[in-house]
């Protein structure tokens, strides 16, 4: 286990309310966990207490078997992290970055050239980041987590600012880095890249994780046992497309399914599982954005 997470509570100085509410949850080695959220749920603040640069919280918390307040050198070797604004020397290149933390580490680095092509950044590997956009950025600081090759990887809205091209192109790295047997503990409020990324996901609302499963499950949990066909309809004079459900039960002795599926009309079969900010809405209450 990567990461262990006991009722954990952390309230900001002068604030009125809890920032997390006694949290309970574990990431395990070689999954991708993702905590999901809109702004303000809490997902920074715990990316803070598990990468120790939040202290004074409650509760108890293992990260590699550490605990992430009394972090030090060797704590920090071991982890990566990607934030959603990330901070950069701007005056340097990005080459002269990554040299200077990738120097901090005392390991061995990866290459910083192969790195920046996969993530579609070859070109401007010696550009001053001062030159970059918000986008950019977000890919250099993905490289600088993997440069030193850590096990376990803290990823904060690691799409942000990307267009559906290069969100693909950091999802599918971020995947690789999973099946290479990498950890990874991410947050973001997109359904889109929690559902192709994660193995399990946190719904965290108001401080509170109120549901934990795997989005394969929830889908099936909170989704339709429905079969959606959409067909083509002739009627005199003109052809247009209609929309059937039936229901999963029994399904193999439906006349009528089976008779629309011999019709040679059929242009697209759905099952009616239920996308997750649908069931974040359902679950929580309130909206993702």
């Amino acid at each position: 286990m990567k990461i262990s997470a006991q009722e954990v509570s952390f309230t900001y100085a002068k604030a009125h309310r809890k920032a997390l509410n006694g949290l309970d949850f574990n990431v395990n080695d070689g999954e991708i966990f993702g905590f999901l959220g809109p702004s303000g749920a809490g997902k920074s603040t715990t990316l803070g207490i598990l990468t120790g640069t939040i202290t004074g919280w409650s509760g108890k918390v293992e990260v590699n078997g550490r605990n992430p307040a009394e972090a030090k050198g060797a704590f920090y070797r071991n982890i990566g992290v990607c934030f959603e604004s990330p901070r950069f020397h701007m005056k340097f290149s990005a080459a002269e970055n990554l040299r200077l933390f990738g120097g901090l580490y005392g390991k061995n680095l990866r290459n910083m050239k192969e790195l920046m092509a996969r993530v579609g950044l070859a070109d401007d590997l010696n550009k001053k980041v001062e030159a970059y956009s918000k986008g950019m950025k977000t890919r250099l600081s993905l490289v600088r987590s993997l440069l030193h090759n850590p096990e376990l990887l803290f990823l904060d809205e690691p799409t942000t600012g990307l267009d559906p091209t290069l969100s693909r192109t950091v999802c599918d790295l971020i995947l690789e880095e999973r099946d290479r047997g990498k950890t990874v503990f991410l947050t973001t409020h997109d359904m889109v890249t929690a559902r192709s990324l994660c193995d399990r996901v946190g719904f965290l609302t108001d401080g509170d994780l109120v549901l934990t499963d795997s989005p394969d499950a929830l889908a099936l949990r909170f989704g339709r046992p429905e079969l959606r066909i959409e067909h083509r309809y002739n009627s005199p004079g003109e052809a247009e497309r209609r929309t059937v459900d039936f229901l999963m039960d029994g399904l193999a002795d439906n006349d009528a399914f089976l008779t629309l599926l011999r019709s040679g009309t059929v242009e697209t079969i759905h099952s009616r599982e239920a996308p997750l900010d649908d069931i974040f809405r359902q679950v929580t209450g309130k909206n993702l954005a």
